[in-house]
């Protein structure tokens, strides 16, 4: 997941101070009551144990191992550069980390749209190697068979559809989707092909809002949006772009929630200063000798110093 682009728990402590985590492991069955319910569900993306630990502590419903990592972790201009083998190393930090939270990995370009069996082998690993609990793939009607054989192998899939970052070439660019009646009606024949293939969930990616609330409604697996308006059954966003953590116009649909790059920048700026002015680190923060072995080191040293001065 990219939209950064378009303008190009349970088992551990939460932090002092922090409001109580809830209890109940998210499942792909309490998505679906959700939906029943009309409870909203949340969802990050995250790449790193530490971040993964705070967006699991805070409540969320999904955690999204992202193949945004490409971009907003190693500085690629688009997801497809990143492998499988790197998103298992990334998953495999974040699964430490989460508890609570359904933990959902994208499965990169080129892991399954060589072949059916290639897609069930690398989702296989992501659950076997990297403890992922279901995995996220792009497309419509043309992967279906690949998602009936992953559901087959027992393992949930999250489908992806409207603006689908993998595309990026056949698409001319991150481009919001949908907004023709032909296009909208792809949009639907392709939605409702993913749910009879098995997805738990879909993934609307920059699409009109009326075209989502129309998916939405159609659907009886949740949606979850990224620049698709306030109709979803749910929300996503790239954790970097809720916290001023890009270096890019935000998209439209992006709400920043904090200024991380100011945050960080300033302390770096003021620990860079506190080192050059020699007022880091202080007496009170370095470490001593205990008494005894000072004395026995001054001992050991006098004598030299007697000898260098009779000489």
């Amino acid at each position: 997941m990219s939209l950064t682009t378009l303008s190009p728990l349970g088992g551990h402590a939460a932090a002092s101070g922090t409001k109580q985590t809830p209890s109940t492991k998210t499942t792909v069955l309490s998505l679906q009551e959700k939906k029943a319910q009309g409870t909203p569900i949340t969802c990050l993306t995250a790449y790193d144990y530490a971040t993964a630990r705070l967006i699991d502590e805070a409540g969320l419903d999904l955690v999204l191992v992202g193949d945004s990592l490409a971009m907003v972790m190693q500085g690629h201009e688009s997801t497809l550069p990143v492998t499988m083998d790197e998103m298992l190393l990334y998953t495999r930090g974040v699964r430490r980390a989460v508890h609570r939270a359904l933990l959902v990995v994208d499965m990169p370009f080129g892991s399954y749209q060589e072949s059916t069996q290639q897609g069930v082998a690398n989702a296989i690993r992501f659950v076997k190697e990297a403890g992922a609990e279901a995995v996220k793939l792009e497309g419509g009607r043309s992967r279906a068979e690949v998602i009936e054989r992953i559901v087959d192998a027992e393992i949930p899939v999250m489908g992806h559809l409207g603006l689908t970052p993998q595309s990026l070439h056949r698409m001319g660019g991150y481009k919001v989707q949908g907004k023709t009646l032909p296009a909208l009606e792809q949009l639907m024949k392709d939605a409702l092909a993913l749910e009879r293939a098995g997805c738990f969930s879909i993934v609307l990616e920059g699409v009109p809002r009326e075209v989502a609330q129309m998916i939405t409604a159609e659907l009886r697996i949740p949606t979850i949006g990224i620049g698709a308006g306030p109709d979803c059954d749910g929300q996503v966003l790239v954790v970097h772009d809720l916290l001023n953590l890009t270096f890019s116009a935000p998209a439209k649909f992006v709400r920043r929630y904090a200024d991380a790059a100011t945050l960080i920048r300033d302390a770096v700026t003021e620990y860079r200063h506190d080192v050059e002015a020699r007022t880091f680190p202080t007496e009170e923060e370095s470490y001593h000798l205990p008494r005894e072995t000072q004395a026995a080191l001054e001992a050991l040293h006098l004598p030299q110093r007697h000898k260098s001065l009779n000489s």
